[in-house]
């Protein structure tokens, strides 16, 4: 009897030791405040498990201390919002799928980050009204302008809701490329298989005095990489 209560307090003090280092190392990885620690904590492991494993370079978006500002990316996997956090200084709120906001087990963490869940089938405008509100607020709000993973390189229509809220929120677009996930065109899997991957941060866009059409060509040219390539 005596031992089983010695192997168990033993267990349960290098449970509480590991899980002290866990939280611990990832508050000293943290570099953008979510406003609790528990999530700062998960933001510090995010970049950790994006530089170690998946061997992230370190480009850093150039976005501003403060103010609304619009960050617009293309989508090759599910592993594409843990790199955006990791190339990002500030906290950013993503718009997803409300079929992903709902998935079983992670809405409690999409809904803890701000997560904008959009209705593609029945009222997206609400999302964008969501965004705007957030951005009019001074936060940074993440757009996958191709509406879903595309991990072709073949060029592909963007959405415009990312040029409406430019033009609304009279804020920046802050283009970055992501390539080299070995996963693409997978959710899980992406996350799970080891990458090398490469973000290619652009130089930020304003379209508050171009046309509609003209700044989604813009963003078109910078998220294809067919076509700055060629």
């Amino acid at each position: 009897m005596m031992i089983t209560i010695l192997i168990i307090s033993v267990a349960l003090a290098t449970g509480t030791l590991v899980l002290r280092w866990v939280w611990c190392k990832g508050l000293a990885r943290n570099q953008a405040d979510w406003g609790s620690a528990r999530l700062n904590a998960l933001d510090g492991w995010v970049r950790i498990f994006c530089r170690r494993y998946h061997r992230v370079n370190f480009a850093i978006l150039n976005l501003p201390e403060h103010g609304g500002a619009i960050v617009a990316a293309n989508h090759v996997s599910g592993l594409d919002p843990f790199l955006v956090v990791t190339a990002s200084v500030r906290p950013v709120r993503f718009l997803i799928a409300r079929e992903e906001y709902e998935r079983f087990g992670l809405q409690w963490l999409f809904r803890a980050v701000g997560c904008i869940p959009v209705d593609r089938g029945q009222r997206p405008g609400r999302a964008l009204r969501e965004a705007l509100r957030a951005l009019q607020r001074g936060e940074v709000v993440v757009l996958f302008p191709h509406g879903g993973i595309h991990a072709d390189e073949t060029p592909a229509l963007l959405k415009g809701g990312v040029v409406k809220l430019a033009h609304k929120a009279d804020c920046l677009i802050y283009p970055l490329y992501i390539e080299g996930v070995r996963g693409a065109g997978y959710t899980l899997l992406a996350v799970l298989l080891r990458s090398r991957v490469y973000l290619r941060v652009f130089p930020p866009l304003s379209c508050t005095q171009v046309e509609h059409h003209q700044c989604l060509q813009s963003i078109s040219e910078l998220l294809h990489k067919k076509l700055w390539r060629d």
